[in-house]
């Protein structure tokens, strides 16, 4: 019986075949569709003509580094990752099965984190439409770090207290993309925002590869993950305070072209 190989190889060869459908479906613009972009006018000016892929990531990362949001957005964003798929995704079921909970229940949990985070995922982009997105992501980011706090007194605690837990972190799991993308956008305005998203989604990735090995040399060496999970906690914390800070100055970036007001 191959277990989790198995199941890993199956969502690998899954994942490879969607890359033909992208390559023949998938188009970067309305206007490679032959339709109008939702909410553009004819009087709207046309779309930049596209280049080298590669020369305008790299470009777009010239242009971010100058700008003070970047790196507060890129910073809120590594402590993203490292809070969620570094922690929770990767350090979860272990932590649970230390505490002699089997791991079907302690997969469950994670289960019950993607259906609410559906949920709350939605919402947040429901929200970002409405209300300040800097003052949403500095909810977020301190309810998490609320929740890891609550982690380890849930895990040593009752069955009720882990799905309390279950369904407070879900709600928040990825409820942070839309009003960060939000940001982006109106700091760099709706052409830049993408390829500048895309390198604070990088900060993200860093910051879950850092977090996935330190919480287990954090678990190696200390015999459980609860310096992990506070740590995380308040790395949330400080996430929640950075997220206020994104447009309370107004930068230039690059070349004299200012940014659009942040919400």
């Amino acid at each position: 019986e191959r277990g989790w190989r198995y199941v890993s190889l199956t969502v690998a060869i899954c994942t490879l075949a969607v890359v033909p459908l992208v390559l023949v479906f998938l188009r970067d613009r309305p206007e490679d569709a032959g339709i109008r972009a939702y909410g553009a006018s004819e009087d709207d000016p046309p779309a930049p003509e596209r280049g080298n892929p590669v020369v305008m990531a790299f470009r777009g990362l010239t242009l971010a580094s100058g700008n003070r949001n970047f790196w507060l957005l890129a910073a809120t964003f590594f402590i993203c990752g490292a809070s969620t798929n570094g922690l929770i995704g990767t350090h979860l079921i272990p932590a649970a099965h230390d505490h002699g909970i089997p791991e079907v229940r302690a997969a469950s949990l994670l289960a019950m984190m993607g259906v609410f985070d559906l949920i709350g995922t939605t919402g947040a982009g429901y929200l970002s439409d409405r209300w300040s997105s800097r003052h949403l992501l500095a909810w977020y980011y301190g309810l998490r770090g609320l929740s890891l706090f609550f982690l380890p007194f849930a895990l040593g605690g009752s069955q009720a207290g882990l799905w309390i837990f279950a369904v407070w972190y879900g709600l928040d799991w990825i409820a942070t993309v839309p009003p960060t993308l939000r940001l982006a956008t109106d700091a760099f305005g709706t052409e830049r925002a993408p390829i500048v998203f895309g390198w604070i989604a990088t900060g993200h990735q860093v910051g879950a590869a850092l977090t996935a090995f330190g919480a287990g040399w954090i678990r190696t060496s200390l015999g459980d993950y609860q310096v992990a999970f506070w740590g995380s906690g308040a790395l949330c914390l400080l996430a929640s305070v950075l997220a206020l800070q994104v447009g309370r100055r107004r930068a230039r970036l690059p070349g004299g072209v200012a940014p659009v007001g942040v919400t």
